[in-house]
């Protein structure tokens, strides 16, 4: 404003001169013209702050991405009657009906039928889990198989999605702002600087010096002080760290990220998807006595080619990379509880769980030999292991796991060799999480809820630990935002990218490490 005013100022002057023949003093004023300095310092300053805010990630998409998770309908069954209404209308108590492939549209408990839900998006739990009547089931998650009917016990916003909702809200709004060492400067800085210009001003006014000659003093000061150069320095260099991040797919949303990133002493990793695969393979494959393998893995893959249960898809994938093809199978019969049958080639074949198939094979009297103790063994290293049969014989068991990314145990070591402690947090049961844990050298919480995340996240800043939180899906975001840098591994959910700081193009752990 001062160089500006300044400005006016000397036209006046050098107008008033030029009037009166004054060619000297005219070419002196003509000197004194400031208007490009208060408009280069403005937009510098502006364009500073502009590529500031183009690199700042935006909580608000990450809610409406959260809010599109949720069906928008549900089928509810009113005076006897199938009736499509909106999600909002679904009051607690209501009868909702959901069919193979639907989202769950609230909260709610199984009333009758049998099915397997993909809770993945919620719990982080990587296999999908079998529900029967009594279980509860969450709103947003996806119902795999199996028509069932629920009865609605939170609905609107006290889903666990409309919480998770309210979770990235807070933790985005009350996200600790990084005290920055210019602003520090700067509330010192200014009063000093334009203490000294009026000095100067009033200095030069007591030396006799005309008014105009002490104000151009007084303005030089503050101009020459301005730090413009910094309004423009800070945003390139963020540019260009940000581009170099780009170079190896490392995508920094935030300038406080990239600041922050250095200081990172904890970091807080999800597990599937994170750490893990996010999908089960078949890691064991072990034939009864007497039991070829690939008869086996035949029998198994035909029967499980008619149900469409992610273990099941597993199964008949791994089938065909051995070059197995299974055979048509028929008359697929699933009990609740107990598993599956068909018939293939003639023969019945059984297929189930742990626990599901011993009563199954209870009720036939099929021998399991010391196949129930290999089932433990393999619970124990956190796999999950499934049964065969065939009529009354066993036929062996298949082992299937979340497998570890190739990348994780190099990506742990390297935060350990960087002084950076490692905790693991999933949804996931303990037993498995714990296995998964030992393979890494790192210490698990499991079993937990995604506000539980968040309130893990915030135990460790209470510490004192600056903390960056690695994750990919929905029930990591309100813990990427909570966390001083949230980092989204690539393949996970929008939602996850939209709360993150940090995207990883790639789902590979040591690109974390590189950022």
């Amino acid at each position: 404003s001062a160089s500006y005013l300044y400005s006016i100022f000397a036209i006046y002057a050098m107008g008033w001169h030029l009037g009166r023949g004054n060619i000297m003093q005219a070419h002196h004023y003509s000197m004194e013209l400031y208007f490009e300095s208060a408009a280069m310092i403005l937009t510098l300053i502006t364009v500073g702050k502009y590529m500031e805010t183009r690199s700042k990630g935006k909580t608000s998409e990450a809610i409406s991405k959260l809010m599109d998770l949720a069906p928008k309908m549900a089928t509810v069954l009113r005076n006897g009657n199938e009736t499509e209404i909106p999600v909002e209308q679904v009051i607690a108590g209501d009868i909702v009906i959901v069919r193979p492939g639907q989202s769950i549209p609230v909260d709610g408990r199984l009333l009758e039928g049998f099915s397997a839900v993909d809770e993945s998006a919620i719990t982080g739990e990587s296999i999908p889990v079998e529900k029967q009547p009594g279980d509860t089931v969450i709103g947003a998650t996806v119902n795999k198989s199996g028509y069932f009917k629920m009865e609605a016990t939170r609905v609107g916003n006290d889903t666990t999605l409309s919480q998770i909702i309210t979770l990235v809200e807070e933790a985005g709004a009350s996200k600790a702002p990084i005290a920055k060492l210019a602003d520090k400067v700067s509330g010192v800085f200014v009063p000093v600087v334009i203490c000294i210009a009026v000095l100067a001003a009033i200095v030069w006014l007591v030396l006799g010096q005309p008014f105009a000659f002490a104000l151009s003093i007084g303005i030089a000061v503050l101009v020459i002080s301005c730090p413009c150069a910094l309004g423009l320095a800070t945003p390139t260099a963020i540019m260009v760290g940000t581009g170099k991040g780009a170079e190896y797919g490392v995508l920094i949303k935030s300038a406080e990220s990239l600041e922050i990133a250095h200081q990172v002493n904890a970091v807080v990793l999800d597990k599937t998807g994170t750490l893990t695969e996010g999908k089960p393979v078949v890691t064991d494959v072990l034939p009864a006595s007497g039991v070829l393998r690939n008869p086996f893995l035949r029998a198994a893959a035909s029967l499980e080619s008619l149900s469409e249960h992610p273990l099941a898809e597993a199964i008949v994938h791994y089938a065909k990379g051995m070059e197995i093809e299974p055979d048509a199978a028929q008359n697929l019969r699933a009990t609740a509880g107990q598993g599956i049958e068909a018939d293939v080639s003639g023969k019945k074949i059984f297929g189930g769980n742990a626990l599901s198939h011993l009563k199954m094979m209870q009720e036939r009297g099929i021998d399991l030999g010391g196949f129930s103790e290999k089932a433990e063994t393999l619970a124990a290293e956190g796999k999950t292991p499934l049964f065969f049969a065939e009529e009354n014989k066993l036929l062996g068991v298949l082992a299937l796991a979340d497998t570890l990314k190739p990348t994780s145990k190099a990506a742990v070591d390297a935060f350990h060799r960087m002084g950076v402690d490692v905790v693991m947090l999933t949804g996931d049961n303990k037993r498995t999480a714990d296995a998964i844990a030992g393979k890494l050298g790192i210490r698990a919480v499991a079993e937990v809820l995604p506000q539980d995340k968040e309130q893990e996240v915030r135990r460790l800043q209470e510490e004192g630990k600056k903390v960056a939180m690695i994750g990919d899906g929905i029930n990591d975001a309100p813990a990427l935002t909570r966390a001083d840098v949230g980092i989204a591994i690539g393949a996970g959910t929008d939602v996850a990218m939209e709360s993150a700081d940090i995207i990883l193009m790639k789902s590979d752990l040591m690109d974390a490490v590189t950022a």
